[in-house]
């Protein structure tokens, strides 16, 4: 029971926020939780956690399922550059993320 989303185009650090709130909980919680969530990467966390319950569904589990683990990995980072003074130019990296979460029965 996996699902991942691979180079979400927002910096692991901020989705890491979201992830630590649901890690552990069921998944109907989780769900509830992350509705209330003012985070931006709360509505990707959440269609993950769906996809992953679909997945538990078309294998077969049954019972009670928690989310038993949710990593967030660095992904591609898009490098920019920024015109700066006296002909000189400042990088701005666009980070991405890689989420991985793993579902299991209570």
């Amino acid at each position: 029971m996996k699902a991942f989303l691979k180079n979400y185009r927002q910096s692991p650090r901020k989705v890491r926020l979201v992830a630590d709130v649901v890690r552990g909980k069921e998944v109907g919680k989780a769900l509830d939780i992350l509705k209330f969530v003012n985070k931006r990467a709360a509505l990707p966390v959440e269609k993950l956690i769906r996809s992953a319950v679909a997945n538990a569904k078309n294998t077969g589990v049954s019972g009670t399922l928690v989310v038993k683990s949710i990593a967030v990995d660095k992904g591609i980072v898009q490098k920019r550059f920024m015109p700066r003074a006296r002909g000189a130019a400042a990088r701005i990296n666009k980070r991405s993320s890689h989420i991985t979460i793993e579902l299991g029965t209570k």
